[in-house]
């Protein structure tokens, strides 16, 4: 009888049995990056910081610029708002040194005082930036930073927290025992979900 012949897969030779084959390393690689390797928004601004910032992620060895670039890249989802007093916190003992903050600084008006602050954002809201100002505090563009710290020296880096969404305490699955996942609901009063499983006086309370 005729029996099939089965070549050895090499790169070129392709047609070997699909159930042994592998990874196809010349043609697909290893790579398994998934992060951003640019912007997706098409802001010109943040196209310009992103010129300027790879230019100096290549030329300098500083792991600052590293970082800068690649949250530059991210989504506004992973680029949290951070509030002043929030700033004012995590700055607190190394007022000298430029709180940077890859995304937007917001106004927090429980917080009475404002320390004089130095700040670097990619923006600010009119109240924020007022206050700072006020307080006697210096607000600056990243391209400002990039001539006064090419390498980040004497800067705090900073992020705001990703999980504070709205969206956030809506994952899950709410009205399971133990779940503190947050409802969709129209109001919030007696008669929305408040009812079984909700009290005991409405057949038993999770």
């Amino acid at each position: 009888g005729f029996n099939k012949v089965v070549l050895p897969f090499t790169r070129f030779n392709r047609q070997a049995d699909p159930a042994t084959m592998g990874i196809d390393i010349v043609a697909g690689g290893r790579n398994k990056k998934k992060r951003r390797t640019a912007p997706k928004s098409e802001n010109v601004y943040l196209k310009l910081l992103v010129k300027l910032y790879s230019f100096l992620e290549r030329r300098t060895d500083a792991g600052f610029n590293k970082v800068v670039l690649r949250r530059l890249y991210q989504s506004k989802q992973h680029r949290a708002p951070i509030s002043i007093s929030r700033l004012a916190r995590y700055v607190a003992g190394q007022e000298d040194k430029i709180a940077v903050q890859v995304g937007t600084i917001t106004d927090d008006p429980r917080l009475f005082e404002v320390p004089k602050l130095r700040v670097c954002a990619l923006r600010f809201t009119e109240t924020a930036r007022a206050r700072i100002l006020k307080a006697g505090g210096e607000v600056m563009t990243f391209d400002q930073l990039a001539l006064l710290r090419p390498t980040g020296t004497d800067t705090v880096l900073l992020r705001g927290p990703k999980t504070q969404r709205e969206a956030n305490k809506h994952f899950g699955a709410p009205g399971v025992p133990h779940s503190s996942a947050k409802p969709y609901v129209r109001s919030k009063g007696r008669k929305f979900e408040k009812a079984r499983g909700r009290r005991n006086s409405r057949g038993y309370k999770a």
